[in-house]
């Protein structure tokens, strides 16, 4: 069977300090899962792996069954590996359409040019205002970035990475920062995005790992602890000692 992602024994290490411990990691296509742990468990460590951010010492990834161990992050993006961060990483100054049309022009080749050049070419502009529709914030497209609230511009972010037409997306922390109203609306977003994408997101937010996870990954000390569904993640001992609490029991 062939994985959307895959890692085999996948090790990071700095001098004696080791980030990242053998990891065995599967994401089955149109996966919704989640990856969580303490915080210095080295999730973010692990996403960088993924994502070609940094480079492991030992180990492979694969994607979609090809192993991408050695490409750029940029050549990674092209065979379908999205992305978005802890920390948002938008062109605040300008419109929400622009930065979303900026994606879809990088897949297009086309943002080497002229930012208007790009801008000018109507299937950007079509494609980059669908991905607004997706997630139900076309109203915003002619609004600064900036001025939107935060939960409105971890949304942006995803429409961003969905322009680069992944077949992977990695969310880093979409509810960091964000009012539980707001935190609703993302979960919203993520229910309607397209089935095929294997979705995995890291975050510390319980509430919402819960409801939309079918997979939950345990990561401690760069180590995978367990994984399961949320029902077996939740009852699991090793789990409330190092992370959950009794508030999850």
């Amino acid at each position: 069977m062939t994985h959307a992602l895959e890692t085999r024994g996948l090790f990071k290490s700095f001098g004696a300090l080791t980030v990242a411990d053998n990891i065995d990691f599967q994401l089955e296509v149109g996966a919704r899962h989640a990856l969580i742990g303490p915080n210095g468990a080295g999730k973010t460590t692990f996403v960088n792996l993924l994502t070609g951010r940094l480079t492991p010492s030992k180990g492979q990834v694969f994607l979609a069954g090809e192993e991408v161990s050695n490409l750029t992050q940029s050549e990674r993006v092209k065979k379908g590996l999205g992305r978005t961060f802890q920390i948002n990483t938008l062109f605040g100054k300008m419109s929400v359409l622009d930065n979303v049309a900026l994606g879809v022009a990088e897949r297009l080749g086309l943002s080497s040019g002229l930012w208007r050049t790009a801008k000018s070419y109507a299937n950007v502009t079509e494609e980059a205002m669908s991905m607004l529709e997706l997630l139900g914030i076309q109203a915003d497209a002619q609004h600064i970035v900036k001025d939107l609230p935060y939960g409105k511009q971890r949304l942006v972010e995803i429409a961003i990475a969905l322009g680069l037409k992944p077949k992977v997306l990695l969310l880093d922390e979409p509810a960091a920062g964000v009012p539980s109203m707001e935190s609703e609306r993302i979960l919203s977003a993520l229910d309607i995005l397209p089935k095929d994408i294997a979705i995995m997101i890291i975050e510390h937010d319980m509430d919402l790992v819960f409801r939309f996870a079918k997979k939950i990954t345990v990561l401690v000390q760069g180590a995978v602890l367990c994984e399961g569904t949320p029902q077996e993640i939740s009852k699991d001992t090793r789990v409330h000692q190092v992370y959950l609490g009794e508030q999850h029991a």
